[in-house]
Parts: C-alpha cells; sequence; structure tokens
C-alpha cells in the first residue's frame, strides 16, 4: 500500500508537496521534526534529538515539504493492517485492547506520530497532508483509519470540558476499545486511565469547547470519527490520548467529496 515507487505521490500543491520517505536518510528529517514538536516545545528534549521507536521501520512515512528548498514542514506514519490481522501489534494496540475491532471487515491504516513545524502555521500544510492521506486510503481501499489523539497535559482536570465534549461520539458499543490490562501492556503507561465517560457532565458545554480539542481530533470529527470511552495518560510525554477511528464509509458525503476534490486537483 505504500510503496516508495506508487504514482500517488509526490502530490503537489502550491508552495508544497507530500512524497514518501525514500531511506533512512527521510525518516531521520521526520525523527527530528517530531522531536521538535513533541519533546522539545515541551521542555523534554533529551538524547539524540530525535523522536523514534520500534514502529518506525515498520511505517510508511509521509514528508511534507516546502517546493523551493526542501524545508520539512509536516509529517506523518502510516503502518497498514490488513483485514483479519490483529490490532495488538499496532501503536494504539500497546494502550488499548482492540479485540473488538479485528472483526471490523476491510483494510486497515493505522496514522500516527502527526506533527507540524511548530514555526509553520500555513493551512495550506494542513490541507496537503489530508489529501495525501486520502490518495493513500482510497488506493489501499481502506475501511478504518485509526490511532491515537493526544492532549497536551497530562493532568485530565486541565481537558475537562474538551472530554465532556467527546462523549457525543463514543466508538459504537461492538466496536469499542476496552482499557488494556495493566499485566498485558508493553508499556507501563497503557496501565494508567482516566475514566472521562463516567464523570459527571457539566450542565451546558461552551461554545469554544471544541477549541479545546486537538486539531487532529477536529479533524477526525468532522469526518464522522468516534472515539474510546477513557483517556490513557502518558506522565513521560506529559500527554493523556484518546483512540480515535473514522469509519471510511461513514464519512459525510460532502465532506467526503471535498477532501477527494483537493486529492485530485493538479497543481
Amino acid at each position: 500500500m505504500l510503496s516508495s515507487s506508487m504514482p500517488l505521490l509526490p502530490l503537489l500543491k502550491g508552495r508544497y508537496q507530500a512524497r514518501l520517505a525514500q531511506d533512512q536518510a527521510d525518516i531521520a528529517r521526520a525523527q527530528a521534526l517530531r522531536f521538535r514538536s513533541f519533546l522539545q516545545r515541551r521542555g523534554l528534549a533529551q538524547g539524540k534529538g530525535l523522536d523514534a521507536d520500534e514502529f518506525d521501520g515498520l511505517c510508511g512515512h509521509v514528508l511534507l515539504e516546502e517546493r523551493d528548498n526542501g524545508r520539512l514542514v509536516g509529517c506523518y506514519r502510516l503502518l497498514p493492517i490488513a483485514a483479519g490481522a490483529s490490532l495488538r501489534h499496532s501503536y494504539a494496540g500497546q494502550a488499548y485492547d482492540l479485540s473488538a475491532l479485528e472483526d471490523y471487515g476491510g483494510a486497515k491504516l493505522e496514522l500516527g506520530r502527526f506533527c507540524l513545524d511548530p514555526d509553520c502555521h500555513d493551512p495550506d500544510i494542513l490541507r496537503l497532508a489530508w489529501a495525501a492521506m486520502t490518495r493513500i486510503v482510497d488506493a489501499g481501499a481502506v475501511k478504518l483509519l485509526f490511532g491515537c489523539s493526544s492532549f497536551d497535559g497530562a493532568a485530565p482536570g486541565r481537558h475537562q470540558v474538551a472530554l465532556a465534549l467527546l462523549r457525543n461520539h463514543l466508538a459504537p458499543a461492538q466496536w469499542a476499545p476496552c482499557p488494556r490490562a495493566a499485566q498485558w501492556a508493553p508499556r507501563p503507561r497503557a496501565a494508567e486511565v482516566h475514566r472521562y465517560s463516567e464523570e459527571t457532565a457539566p450542565p451546558t458545554l461552551p461554545r469554544e469547547a471544541i477549541t479545546g480539542l486537538p486539531a487532529l481530533l477536529r479533524t477526525y470529527l468532522a469526518m464522522g470519527g468516534w472515539v474510546s470511552d477513557h483517556a490513557v495518560i502518558d506522565r513521560n510525554l506529559d500527554t493523556l490520548h484518546v483512540f480515535t477511528a473514522v469509519e471510511i464509509d461513514r464519512i459525510p458525503p460532502a465532506r467526503a467529496r471535498a477532501l477527494r476534490a483537493v486529492a485530485a486537483q493538479p497543481d
């Protein structure tokens, strides 16, 4: 699905292009940007200046670059999972019990480590990211796009209003992720769970509640996505995250047409 020889990418849009990483040097550039975005800006910088893990070698990496100078302004990685294959060994599967989703028919694609250069604020970069994603999803006949959406700050109280809003977008019961039992969690962070869906909801939610959601999560929800009924706390990164999924066939038709129109537009 993510062969670097595919004609799907590069995708050229205005000042930017999306392309697949060709070699380890490309992946290292993505890891360096992730380090800046996820660690350095939170004051957690350490090590060799790279955000790297064992999943990098299993994934395809999409790079978002300025066309005139090759500057990397965004990236994400994708892990294809064939129909019927276990989700336990996905990145999200380290923190959530995804057994119910293994019966979900069709190919699945895990989106991870999505980040933009903290110094770049051009909305065209995000549009390009989703245009490239749309091409890959359609070409691979993907039925489910999933991943983890992170909030800055591990303290649940900081996100009370935003988490209350997520109660309107909980997973269908038949697909709902469960907390991963601590004894089965490959990583200690998987054992620390915040069951936000069981808390008393505020009587009303302010209009600005949506702004408390991470941008990636807002995009997921706009496509009809749903989330786990609990969050997982990662104190090492000072974040908490929720499992997030989009059923491709359930994306609102107008939204799907808009995504495909951008993906199809010539430069």
